[in-house]
This record gives structure tokens, C-alpha cells and sequence, in this order.
């Protein structure tokens, strides 16, 4: 039990200084970009009003061309999308079609055996007068059989 509760508090001591390291690089990463901006922001200190005037329309330049960018990305994926859709929706109507066509194949098919059937049925009410049929001169022998 003492062996396990070690190696798991060095593999939580391992997890930990991983996370240190990590954020270590992190923190020098954001102090790197804070020099250069210092140092950007003192270059544009020492300029002309009309060289700090022209840096500031190139960095706004550069920031609404990298955003221009990004919105024409954007728009590629969703015509993509909306082509993709369009694709799907015909299917689903070519799909709803055909259905609705069996339907009403299927609609026509009944409607047709019930009518077979009604006339079959009138048919046979026609034809028939009674449940037994006979030839008239054996009335009597049926009778006779009938009874007995």
C-alpha cells in the first residue's frame, strides 16, 4: 500500500512539474510579445506625427485585410455548406416524391381490388339464387334426400 501511495505521489509530483514547465514557457512567451510591443510602442513615440499617422493606417490596413481574410474564409465554408444542403434537399424531395407516387400507386391499387371485389360480389349475388344448384328435374329426389 506505501509502494502504491509513492508512485502516485510521484507521478502527481511528475503531472505537476509538467504543468509548471509548461506554464514557465508560457509566461516567457507572453513577456517576449510584451517586449516587442514595448518596444513597438517606444519606436512609435519617437516618430512624426505624420510617420505615427501613416504606422497607424498600416496597422489598421493589416488588421482589416487579416479580417477580410478570415470573413472570405467563413463565407467559402458556408457556400460550401449551403451547396451541401441544397444537395441533400433535392434528395429528401426526390425522396418525399417517389413516396407520395407509391401512395398514391398503392391509393389506386385498393381502391381498384375493392371495386373487383364489389363487382365480383354482385356477380355471384346475380348468378346465384340459392346456396345449392340442380337441374329442375331432380327436385324431387332432392327433396326426398332432404327429408330423410
Amino acid at each position: 500500500l506505501l509502494r502504491l501511495l509513492e508512485a502516485q505521489l510521484q507521478e502527481q509530483r511528475r503531472e505537476y512539474e509538467e504543468v509548471v514547465e509548461a506554464l514557465k514557457n508560457q509566461v516567457d512567451a507572453v513577456q517576449e510579445e510584451l517586449e516587442k510591443q514595448q518596444q513597438a510602442f517606444l519606436q512609435t513615440l519617437q516618430l512624426s506625427p505624420e510617420a505615427l499617422a501613416e504606422f497607424v493606417l498600416k496597422q489598421e490596413i493589416t488588421r482589416l485585410t487579416n479580417e477580410n481574410l478570415d470573413l472570405k474564409e467563413l463565407l467559402e465554408k458556408m457556400e460550401k455548406n449551403e451547396k451541401k444542403l441544397k444537395k441533400q434537399l433535392k434528395i429528401c424531395m426526390k425522396k418525399v416524391q417517389d413516396f407520395e407516387a407509391s401512395q398514391a400507386t398503392i391509393l389506386a391499387e385498393r381502391r381498384q381490388q375493392e371495386q373487383n371485389m364489389q363487382v365480383a360480389v354482385q356477380r355471384k349475388e346475380k348468378e346465384f339464387q340459392g346456396m345449392l344448384g340442380y337441374y329442375k328435374e331432380d327436385e324431387p329426389l332432392l327433396i326426398r334426400n332432404l327429408i330423410t
